[in-house]
Formats: C-alpha cells, structure tokens, sequence
C-alpha cells in the first residue's frame, strides 16, 4: 500500500519514521527545504537513548496529487483551509483520507470534500519534532480511527498491517463519541498547562491547580452533556499522571511563538454553549487568556 502523509511535524514525521517499515511512504512538507533534508538525511527517530534513520521520499505539499491508496493529513486544525484548497486543483478523487487533528472544530472542513472514504482519528503518543527531520518518541499511547464518511474496508487493512510492525491503530465505531474523549482531555490538560506553564503532572500534584482542573472539567462535562463524567474525569487524571514530565502542545507552541489550536478545542466548546444557550464562564475565560498569550508571543496585533 502506498501512502502519502501531509505534514512534517512532530506526528508527520512520527507516523512516516513507524509506517516505513510496512508500507511506500511519500512525506509531503510546507517548504521545499524540508523535504530536500528529508531526502538528503533520511528522519532520524529518537526513542530514550536510541536512534535510528529511515528512508522516505519527499516533495512539498504542492506536488501531492491525491494518487497514494491513503493519505494521512497530520497538519495543525488552522492548516486545513489551505489544503483542502489544494483538493480543488486535483485531476483525481483521493481514495482514502484520514485525518489527524486535536479538537472538533475541523469537523465541519472534512463534509464536502471530495474523496471516496474520510476517516478521523486521535493520537495519544508523546513526540516532539527536534529539527526538520528528526522526531523524538517521548511515550507511546492509543492511536484510535473512526469512519467519517464512506466505507472502511482499506482502513481495516491497514490497522491490520499496522499491528504487525508493533504500531497499532484501534478501529472505533462512533467518531464523534472517539473525538469526544480526546477533546474532553485536550480542554483541560492544554490551556490550563500554557497558562500555568507547568508539566501535565504538576496538574493533580498541586490542589489549587487540581481544583481548577475540577471546575474546568464540570463546565465542559456541561457543555458537552457527557455520559458517566467520573469515568472520563479519571481518564484525565490518568493521562496526567502517565504524562507528568511532558509539557503540553499548547505550551510548547505558545513557548515557540507559534499559533495554538485552541479555536479548534475552546473554541469548538464555545461554539457549543452558544448553540445550547448555556454558559461557560471558565472556558470563555481561559479562551481569551490563551489568545491573549499567542498575540504577545507571536507579536500579533
């Protein structure tokens, strides 16, 4: 199976480093300087105190051309605009796309775009792109795929292959209810992480910040009307204690001057209250504070 995969960042380059071992791997990068040190130096992948290089080919985005049997779009949320654009100028229907975004608010983008089969999906492991080509594996966790519109028979085998090379992807029936989970724990852990610029695990370790992490997660159990909200509470406590030394996304970007997701997590929740007519005070609040943070760092008017 050829694949293509969209985007050279830290999951971009995680997915190719992993997938090269089964499957024909086109990397597709934002600059054509990055792919031309991809293809001179291989992606070298850091796992502790190991590395190793593999061999990808790549072009930037601009040469993609939908042929692959599956395409990964692992871009940022605030990146989809301008490659579904490009979907526009293809000669062919893309077969497969799967899509990997934090948040929901990407959802309403995927609806009309022109391809046989569209898959979501959420990925819980740990890296951090350490420079053009090189990606570190900081912790492995879920990779769960869900059918958005179409069939799901390729999808079925590829998860099948993917758990021969020891990179499983766990098929979910209910994309929106696999989404959800993610989000709920994406809404807690990352804003409040950038704005304390803490480590997930200093979370649940401090009780004033574990009181906020409570109030937060009540307003968006609200929002979101979510069933068996202990169940999922506990999950966010255990993600923080599986994650303790990381440092979020979200910090990680506003510490980078880069944009965050949040429009694509707070926001998508906001959108949400709104449509229900129901407050949400602490969500409105943290929304603004990080936007207020990517507009100093990014010196953004």
């Amino acid at each position: 199976m050829k694949i293509g995969i969209i985007g050279a960042g830290s999951i971009g380059l995680l997915f190719a480093s992993y997938l090269s071992k089964a499957f024909s791997i086109t990397l597709y990068t934002k600059t054509s300087e990055q792919a031309e040190e991809i293809n001179q130096k291989g992606i070298i992948l850091q796992e502790g105190s190991t590395q190793s290089r593999v061999r990808v080919r790549a072009f930037p985005v601009s040469k993609w051309t939908g042929i692959e049997e599956l395409t990964i779009i692992a871009v940022k949320q605030y990146q989809l605009d301008s490659i579904i654009n490009h979907f526009t100028n293809l000669e062919c229907i893309p077969q497969n796309l799967l899509f990997l975004q934090n948040g929901m608010g990407h959802l309403k983008l995927l609806e009309n775009i022109p391809a046989a089969n569209i898959f979501v999906g959420s990925v819980e492991h740990g890296a951090s792109k350490v420079n053009t080509y090189t990606v570190s594996h900081n912790g492995k966790g879920a990779i769960n795929v869900a059918l958005f519109k179409g069939e799901d028979g390729s999808i079925k085998e590829f998860a099948s292959v993917c758990a021969k090379i020891n990179y499983p992807i766990t098929l979910k029936d209910d994309y929106y209810n696999m989404l959800v989970n993610k989000l709920v724990a994406n809404a807690v852990i990352n804003p409040l992480t950038a704005i304390l610029q803490v480590k997930n695990g200093e979370l649940i370790t401090n009780i004033f910040y574990f009181a906020a992490v409570k109030k937060l997660f009540l307003e968006i159990s609200y929002i979101l009307n979510l069933e068996n909200p202990i169940r999922k509470f506990r999950t966010i406590i255990r993600i923080c204690r599986k994650t303790a030394e990381n440092r979020s996304s979200m910090l990680k970007d506003l510490e980078a001057g880069r944009r965050t997701e949040i429009d694509a997590i707070l926001g998508f929740l906001l959108d949400e209250a709104a449509i229900q007519q129901k407050t949400a005070i602490n969500i409105e609040s943290y929304y603004y504070l990080i936007k207020g943070k990517e507009q100093v760092r990014r010196g953004v008017n």
